[in-house]
């Protein structure tokens, strides 16, 4: 083992209690009310961590520059706050990452736009995503910039293909954004640059799904942007959304695909050889099945019909792993030096475990965006299939008890010095908009705490209990005096997107050092500031470089 891996002993800490490390998906804390679905909801075991406080129990910010994200107005995500959570340190993130290139012009200069570059002299540029400002995804106004640096630098032929978002920002508002863009292509074609809308549909209906859960979705964008063939074609985008939002039960996230045509009922923008193509999505889960199917020869999910000869980039790379896209415009974050690869090099036998919609958490962003085993004799991951082909609301309950109970194995065995887990109920229900459902879900995942603490109580060991960022906390979205907003009708507006709220951190079990508890010197701490606490709780002292601790011992 090299020295430089080697981390100094904690003055007062002992090494070789288990610790289990549970973090709640979108488990934040909010004022109690009816749209509060954890307040609502029977949660005695962590209500009971709650009454710790301050000693044992705080809360940690979740969102913003907390995480790496540009703003505090940035909700945070799964992605970033398992980063963190992982990382100890915060790194430019999604957004930032590409508001930074985009400032600084580096994106143009880059391996990527390269690549695409050469296709503008007699191809088509074609951008693909989603069109909103609400920043989880995709942001409006790097688009806007996209389209203006690529027209600058000789892009003569523009076409976007957009998806409609009304899940991270207000059902509805994609008129607005469909009406920003077009002021902006119609400013370029004034310039003499063939530049329009071509395609479109909603987010969770086409192009957008994430997990290989429904290839359809895929197909669905496919068909619109590559062949230029959708159930409905329209003249002008505006109308269109304008259009298919008025048919019973539409809205933004399921509109149907639709393309653009011209005045003899021609498609606008169909992919060809020759072309380049850019999604603009920073966020990478909704982008992997897309990327595929732009990249891959060898290609069996659905049929494709014609596969364009194209030179494909992404924003960001969506997938390490995979080296998904091979060409990207913004290079990732370099996370090195995680808390995980730390632990395992100072002898600490790690398990994790989740189901399948958030096990990339628990483990790769965990372990800042790298896949696989540090040290496959030290380390045992495990995935669960999560349920497919329904909607969690359905089964709200989800995998919970079943990531409970590997997880109570895992630490009855004595083979694991840290058993982390994710419970992904609060966030992926939360997603839903289904209040009742949340509220179950909030449930389950209490009782699964539940399950992992007694198993902690039996082997003497310690618990760290977190979330990685807001969601079911607040269902309802709110006006400027923060009451809930209403719609046109009068109806209550629902919130499906994650928050801006801290969540909590509880520390306790039999096996915590008498003495342990939370400063209070460090009171806008973050998801970072827990790898060193957790390495702290492990008997160790963390990096220098890493986020402070949260705890301190006192004789």
């Amino acid at each position: 083992m090299g020295s430089s891996w080697k981390l100094a002993d904690h003055p007062k800490l002992p090494k070789g209690k288990t610790i289990a490390m549970v973090v709640l998906d979108g488990w934040g804390e909010a004022k109690p009310d009816q749209y509060n679905c954890i307040h609502i909801a029977e949660t005695p075991t962590m209500d009971s961590l709650k009454e710790g406080a301050p000693e044992k129990w705080r809360l940690v910010r979740a969102h913003g520059t907390a995480v790496g994200l540009p703003t505090e107005d940035d909700m945070g995500n799964s992605e970033v706050g398992h980063n963190a959570l992982g990382a100890g340190r915060i790194f430019a993130q999604g957004a930032k990452l590409v508001d930074l290139a985009l400032a600084s012009g580096k994106i143009y200069d880059g391996e990527g736009f390269t690549y695409i570059k050469d296709s503008f002299e007699t191809g088509t540029l074609h951008l693909i995503g989603l069109l909103s400002d609400g920043g989880v995804h995709s942001r409006l106004d790097q688009v806007q910039l996209l389209v203006k640096g690529s027209a600058e630098r000789g892009a003569k032929r523009i076409r976007v293909h957009i998806l409609t978002d009304g899940r991270d920002v207000l059902d509805g508002s994609s008129v607005g954004f469909v009406e920003t863009l077009e002021n902006d292509l119609a400013e370029l074609r004034a310039k003499g640059v063939d530049a329009q809308i071509a395609s479109g549909g909603g987010r969770m209906y086409v192009t957008m799904d994430r997990y290989e859960n429904d290839w359809e979705v895929v197909k669905r964008g496919w068909d619109a942007q590559v062949l230029g063939e959708a159930p409905y074609k329209f003249t002008n985008a505006v109308e269109a959304v304008k259009k298919l939002r008025q048919e019973p039960k539409a809205n933004d996230q399921y509109l149907p695909p639709f393309v653009i045509v011209d005045d003899n009922g021609k498609a606008v923008g169909p992919i060809v050889d020759g072309d380049a193509v850019v999604t603009f999505n920073f966020r990478a889960d909704r982008m992997v099945m897309i990327a595929k199917s732009l990249e891959y020869e060898d290609f069996d999910k659905f049929d494709r019909v014609r596969v364009p000869k194209i030179r494909y980039a992404g924003m960001l790379q969506y997938d390490g792993e995979l080296q998904l896209p091979s060409h990207y415009l913004v290079s990732p974050p370099e996370i090195d030096r995680t808390s995980g690869e730390y632990l395992v090099h100072n002898g600490v036998r790690t398990f994790a475990c989740s189901e399948t919609v958030k096990f990339g958490h628990v483990t790769f962003f965990w372990n800042g965006n790298r896949s696989g085993y540090f040290n496959p004799k030290m380390e045992e991951y495990v995935e669960i299939p999560s349920d497919s082909g329904i909607t969690f609301n359905v089964q709200p309950k989800m995998k919970a008890i079943e990531i409970a109970e590997k997880a109570r194995d895992a630490i009855l065995s004595g083979k694991f010095d840290q058993v982390r887990v994710n419970l992904p109920n609060s966030d992926m229900v939360g997603h839903t908009g289904d209040i009742e459902a949340t509220i179950v879900a909030c449930k389950a995942a209490d009782e699964a705490v539940k399950m992992i603490l007694d198993a902690i109580e039996q082997v003497g060991g310690i618990y760290v209990v977190t979330a990685d960022h807001g969601n079911a906390e607040d269902m309802v979205k709110r006006n400027k005096k923060g009451e809930p907003a209403l719609d046109k009708s009068g109806n209550i507006q629902i919130l499906t997107s994650h928050t801006l709220e801290p969540v909590p951190v509880a520390i306790g079990g039999p096996g915590l050092a008498p003495g342990v508890r939370f400063r209070s010197d460090v009171p806008s701490g973050g998801l970072a500031n827990v790898a060193a606490t957790v390495m702290n709780l492990h008997g160790f002292e963390a990096p220098s470089d890493y986020e402070t601790t949260l705890i301190e011992v006192v004789d």
